[in-house]
């Protein structure tokens, strides 16, 4: 029976993984680092949609996708990372098919009973999608290889009681010169993700100006990052980065705001008000009304009579 192509293959040990590129077996049963920057790993069978057990991070010496903003390119063009979390699925046009460089793939046991096993949950990137890679200057570069290169001289030592504890400071610094290179990017893109910003307030007026909000419901983050073309968690560290507030928060304000013009100057009741905002029960709109103004909709209201 033949494989379906749109069910991704699901590589759930390192051993096999290391077999599928004619590697040699790994060094530890849950962590593993390939060099491939000469580009001599064969990833011919590598399965085009996949999926793993293990958070990978990439750095790709040819990464593609820079953004351009008029007729100037904004990131910078030394390679770069990306990033993959546990059971999200990949596929090879993801990266146009080009694996040179290095990647490191992390079980989440090999965390176990170190902060970081929780705390790595908290770095966004790791939802991002392939296209919002982080783009790399020379000297992020350099720091960025020099901790892969720390990893892997500690793999390939003799494995004793500081290895681990070695290896999981390496990890963590590496997420947080990520985390710190993100958080440039966010800025180096400041004038695109302003022009991202407006885009977003017209979609959000164009959807409280839509009849059917009330039967669709109110707007969502999954809604809005669909519409930008971005991820979710991207779209709401971007707007982060631009005015303090994440997209769920951009969406409620947009709702009070809406809410305050329906109270201030109509006489339509707070039950009709909340099912035009697509509020399911009225209770709930009440609760946000209150929680963002510290107000009920009704002492709201009460201030324009």
């Amino acid at each position: 029976m033949k494989k379906d192509k749109n069910i991704p293959y699901i590589y759930n040990s390192l051993t096999e993984l290391h077999r599928m590129l004619g590697l040699s077996k790994p060094l530890h049963p849950l962590i593993s680092l390939f060099d491939n920057t000469n580009r001599k790993i064969d990833y011919s069978n590598i399965a085009d949609l996949r999926t793993s057990a293990f958070y990978k991070i990439s750095y790709k010496s040819n990464l593609t996708g820079q953004l351009k903003y008029g007729q100037h390119y904004y990131d910078f063009d030394e390679g770069g990372l990306f990033f993959v979390s546990p059971n999200q699925v990949t596929a090879n046009s993801d990266n146009n098919g080009d694996h040179s460089g290095y990647t490191l793939l992390i079980h989440p046991d090999f965390l176990l009973s170190y902060p970081l096993a929780n705390k790595i949950k908290k770095y966004g990137f790791f939802s991002y999608s392939a296209d919002e890679a982080l783009h790399l200057s020379d000297k992020e570069k350099d720091t960025i290889i020099s901790i892969f290169k720390n990893i892997d001289e500690e793999l390939q030592s003799r494995i004793d009681d500081f290895s681990q504890d070695v290896m999981i400071s390496q990890i963590e610094t590496l997420l947080n010169y990520s985390n710190r290179f993100y958080k440039r990017q966010f800025i180096t893109r400041k004038q695109a993700n302003n022009d991202l910003l407006q885009k977003m307030e017209g979609i959000l007026e164009g959807l409280f100006k839509d009849e059917n909000l009330a039967i669709q419901g109110i707007p969502t983050v999954q809604h809005l990052s669909e519409s930008l073309h971005l991820s979710p968690s991207y779209l709401s560290d971007m707007l982060r980065s631009l005015t303090g507030q994440n997209a769920q928060q951009h969406i409620q304000n947009k709702i009070i705001e809406k809410a305050k013009e329906k109270l201030s100057t109509s006489n339509l009741s707070i039950s009709e008000i909340a099912y035009e905002l697509g509020f399911e029960y009225s209770q709930s709109f009440s609760r946000l009304f209150k929680a963002k103004t510290s107000q009920s909709p009704q002492e709201f209201r009460a201030g324009f009579n």
